[in-house]
């Protein structure tokens, strides 16, 4: 995975070198961790209530999913920090790994 650095310098040696690197980094993304999933019709949506369970399609020792923008980028598990949940990240897809995602 390409550090700050190596993204920056890659930046200043391009022909596009008007882009500022630093205004690059700073674009805001949007990180999502995903538990899991589940397809329902319209019909039991409507029939939800509070208190009802929905059960995902995902087992309780399999790692969470991280996507950046919709795209799934790496795995992880939930930490406690202080009081509030974290993620810690177990695995990163290579980039041949996402491409492939993309298909």
């Amino acid at each position: 995975m390409k550090t700050i650095e190596m993204i920056e310098a890659e930046l200043a040696n391009s022909p596009q070198a008007e882009v500022d690197a630093a205004t690059l980094l700073n674009v805001p993304i949007t990180v999502t961790i995903e538990i899991g999933r589940k397809k329902l019709p319209i019909a039991q949506i409507l029939e939800l209530r509070e208190g009802s369970v929905i059960e995902l399609e995902r087992n309780l020792d399999e790692p969470l999913d991280i996507l950046v923008n919709g795209a799934l980028i790496a795995h992880g598990v939930i930490v406690l920090v202080k009081d509030k949940f974290g993620i810690q990240i177990t695995d990163i897809l290579s980039p041949k790994e996402r491409a492939m995602r993309l298909r």
